[in-house]
């Protein structure tokens, strides 16, 4: 465990996210994406020895890894976030990227050593039957055992429990966003067979494509009205991380309705938001025009310098270290690549967030994530 204080990291944190929110930042923010994989799948940090069979099957056993999880993070990776022991830890039900699959009807396939998968199971021969057994309601399926897991989390919270002397509060639930209506097609069609369906079949692409993003949107506003949230908003933030296989003549003709479709429903008015592993920076400016998006959470490989230039000085841009140089790199090889990032003319204008690109593999050494982290308050710092 590092020796840090945590009450004066918190206070430095709290001033340099304060001051990147008025548009006039002192040094470039730190974050770090950090799912439930990265402790499931560590010997060293799953000391039960869970399985993600367990996990997915049992809200017991996800509700208390969870807090293990919040509580390894929040002594041992430091970077722009609060750290140590919160006034109430926040669990949330997770399905990691199967739910929106899972939802549509594909099987769950648990892998030994890695995240569960869902094959597709949208065949040429049955992919008719698919769209005429039509969307599954919002609270079908997986999604609605997702539900039954919060209200577990909620008994078990008004029932008092603990964790290291702090109460909990229950979060999200997965469906409340979505990982967008391209990548679920890819997940339930397969990518080959969705690429070649748009050449081929456009007829079955877009009743496929209309179908997935408007029960999409259904559920989405289910699930806000469910949980006493407005349903009606004005700015948004999805994904949509299987759009880097297209060219952006394909996007513009293929995706972007069913993308301009969501945004009409959530994000009207902007500044919108969005989530791209992978390398889908050609079709940023597009993005960036086309949807009112004005902060790009970017994954590998980037070219941080050339994608500001490109996007101009007051959009954000998330992005960092590619996340396989952070796991088997060397701490002096993560710092000077983070360094080399930041001397690239990404920071120019301050809209810039420093983070892994994208989330943090199992296996990853603490002190890579140090090392990132002390390069960036070195050579983050704006004059």
């Amino acid at each position: 465990m590092p020796n840090i204080d945590f009450a004066a990291h918190n206070a430095t944190v709290r001033e340099v996210w304060d001051a990147f929110h008025a548009g006039e930042p002192t040094r470039v923010p730190m974050i770090i994406g950090f799912s439930s994989r990265f402790t499931v799948l560590s010997r060293d940090h799953n000391p039960l020895g869970i399985t993600y069979r367990e996990y997915f099957t049992d809200p017991e056993v996800m509700l208390q890894h969870q807090l293990r999880h919040q509580h390894f993070l929040r002594h041992h990776f430091p970077r722009d976030a609060e750290m140590g022991l919160p006034d109430e830890w926040t669990v949330s039900v997770d399905l990691q990227n199967s739910y929106e699959a899972l939802w549509w009807g594909a099987q769950l396939r648990f892998i030994e050593g890695d995240v569960p998968d869902t094959p597709p199971f949208v065949t040429d021969e049955r992919k008719w039957e698919f769209i005429e057994r039509g969307a599954p309601g919002p609270f079908d399926g997986w999604l609605g055992r997702a539900w039954e897991y919060r209200e577990y989390f909620e008994e078990r919270a008004a029932g008092g429990l603990e964790f290291e002397g702090r109460p909990i509060r229950v979060g999200s639930v997965p469906g409340q966003g979505t990982d967008g209506p391209f990548t679920v097609a890819c997940a339930v069609r397969g990518p080959t067979q969705v690429c070649l369906d748009m050449y081929e079949d456009p007829e079955f692409f877009h009743a496929m494509m209309e179908m997935i993003t408007d029960a999409t949107i259904r559920r989405i506003r289910a699930y806000r009205e469910r949980l006493g949230q407005p349903v009606e908003s004005t700015a948004w933030g999805f994904a949509d991380d299987s759009v880097q296989l297209l060219s952006e003549a394909t996007y513009r003709e293929m995706v972007l309705p069913y993308h301009r479709r969501m945004i009409d429903e959530f994000g009207a008015v902007g500044p919108n938001s969005i989530h791209l592993c992978g390398d889908a920076t050609h079709l940023f400016l597009a993005i960036r025009d086309e949807l009112n998006v004005q902060s790009f959470d970017t994954g590998f490989p980037v070219d941080h310098g050339g994608l500001r230039r490109v996007l101009g000085p007051e959009v954000q841009i998330n992005g960092g270290p590619h996340a396989e140089l952070l796991r088997s790199g060397t701490p002096r090889q993560v710092y000077e690549e983070t360094r080399r990032i930041l001397h690239s003319g990404v920071m120019e204008g301050g809209r810039f967030v420093l983070r892994d690109g994208n989330n943090l593999a199992p296996g990853t050494p603490e002190e890579n994530v140090a090392a990132m982290y002390a390069a960036c308050k070195r050579f983050g710092r704006y004059k």
